[in-house]
């Protein structure tokens, strides 16, 4: 009974001992032993490892590539122009021995901390040497590569590799944008006013134009109406001339005719004449004087 008393514990310890011996590195990460905080070895290749309990560290960290969405940052243009930039990263650890010494035990978020400083100075520097139409561009592509560039050589010397940079968002900032769209309305509401004001000129233009025209159409039909009616009349008269003047006496004649029918008329006025006179002579007698 003492005897089992004794080895339990000792089997339990021994058990413990040899479940604290290995451990196990899979293909998504590298791992880093260390020996009183010292790297004495890297194991990048996933399979099983063995360590001494309590005395060596294990350290691990992913392999794959990583996300780093950075704050929106204000960043000036070269023409003064300031936009609220909002960007992106791909990152992942290169050189593991190099990432602990230079991030230390704060692992993946304070690298991520130290990276997001590096990407907003290289947007900072990058975007304040060009002026804000390159930004709004197909030029945005090759600033973009700028930027990474200029962030993956820095970020060598956290044994970090920075795969790629992109900028999400590009906008003015919000009391910018206010002004800006209130300059926007103002503008349209302007063109607006000069198409109107354009639009009645015209219209004005054009309904004088056409009361123009019509007074002179009116004017110039009523002229050749005119001439029509004078030239018709004098040949009327011609013509009434010419068969006048080759019977006088026919012509008395119809002017008597004309004269009784017009002095007639039904409510012509009262005449009182002679009956002697000569305006009855063809009354009087088929037989003109």
């Amino acid at each position: 009974m003492k005897l089992s008393a004794i080895a339990l514990p000792i089997l339990a310890i021994l058990v413990f001992i040899g479940l604290s011996s290995y451990y196990i590195v899979d293909e998504r990460e590298k791992a880093l032993k260390l020996w009183f905080g010292e790297v004495v070895s890297v194991d990048d290749d996933p399979g099983l490892y063995f360590k001494i309990p309590f005395l060596h560290e294990i350290v691990k960290y992913d392999d794959r590539i990583l996300p780093l969405d950075s704050q929106p940052l204000e960043v000036t243009m070269e023409d003064n122009r300031r936009f609220e930039v909002d960007a992106f990263a791909r990152w992942r650890i290169s050189d593991v021995v190099k990432f602990r010494k230079a991030i230390g035990s704060g692992g993946i978020n304070s690298a991520r901390a130290r990276l997001e400083i590096i990407l907003n100075a290289e947007l900072r520097t990058v975007l304040g040497d060009v002026r804000s139409g390159a930004l709004l561009s197909a030029d945005r592509v090759g600033l973009m590569n700028l930027i990474r560039d200029a962030a993956r050589t820095k970020a060598l010397a956290l044994g970090v590799e920075v795969i790629d940079v992109r900028i999400k968002r590009a906008d003015l900032p919000q009391q910018n944008l206010e002004k800006t769209f209130e300059r926007m309305r103002a503008e349209r509401q302007r063109e607006a006013a000069d198409e109107i004001a354009r639009g009645n000129e015209a219209a004005q233009r054009a309904r004088a134009i056409a009361d123009r025209t019509v007074v002179e159409t009116v004017s110039e039909a009523r002229k050749n109406s005119e001439i029509i009616r004078g030239e018709a009349d004098a040949k009327r008269n011609a013509v009434f001339a010419e068969a006048f003047g080759r019977d006088p006496e026919f012509f008395a004649f119809y002017r008597s005719l004309r004269a009784y029918e017009n002095s007639l008329l039904s409510g012509s006025s009262t005449m009182v004449i002679s009956p002697d006179s000569d305006f009855f002579t063809y009354l009087k007698s088929d037989t003109a004087q």
